[in-house]
Parts: structure tokens; sequence; C-alpha cells
């Protein structure tokens, strides 16, 4: 599909080398598997069965919601990097 103004579809993956392509793979999945991770990642998949209307959203692990993916990735409009860190309840 062509878009207009040179502008790119957000599918389309990044450009990387084989090499770069590799070793992102490689730290994306090693941050997917820490115990944080899998923690909020289960307790998100118990929140989406008990509330199955919700589909399409992602559960705000901050705010204990149901949110937008656009709102919820984008941290409210805040951006993600003030959010590093932090421990939400998972339970």
């Amino acid at each position: 599909m062509e878009y207009p103004l040179g502008i790119q579809s957000p599918l389309l993956k990044q450009k990387l080398s084989p090499k770069a392509a590799k070793a992102k793979a490689e730290r994306d999945l090693a941050f997917a598997k820490t115990d944080d991770r899998r923690a909020k990642k289960a307790h998100s998949q118990r929140m989406h069965r008990k509330n199955p209307g919700n589909k399409g959203m992602d559960y705000d692990h901050e705010d204990g919601r149901f949110e937008s993916v656009k709102q919820n990735r984008g941290n409210d409009g805040n951006e993600t990097k003030s959010e590093s860190g932090k421990k939400y309840k998972t339970k």
C-alpha cells in the first residue's frame, strides 16, 4: 500500500542490520522474561478473563483499570521514561 507524503506504515519493522536485529530480539526477549514483566503479563491475562468486554484494550497496572492501547503505552501523555523502575500491584 502506498502512503501519502512518504509516510510509512507503523506496522513496518525497524530497518536494522541482521546483526543489530538479532541483538535487539535478544534484548527484548530477556526484558520480557524478567519476573516483573511475567507477573504483569499474568495479571493482565487474569483481568482480561474476568472482564471479557475489554477486548482491544490494555490493562494499566498504574491506574488499575483498562485503557486504550494508545493511552496506556504513552503513559497517559507523560511518555514512558518517567515510569521506569516503578513497582505496581499484580495480584
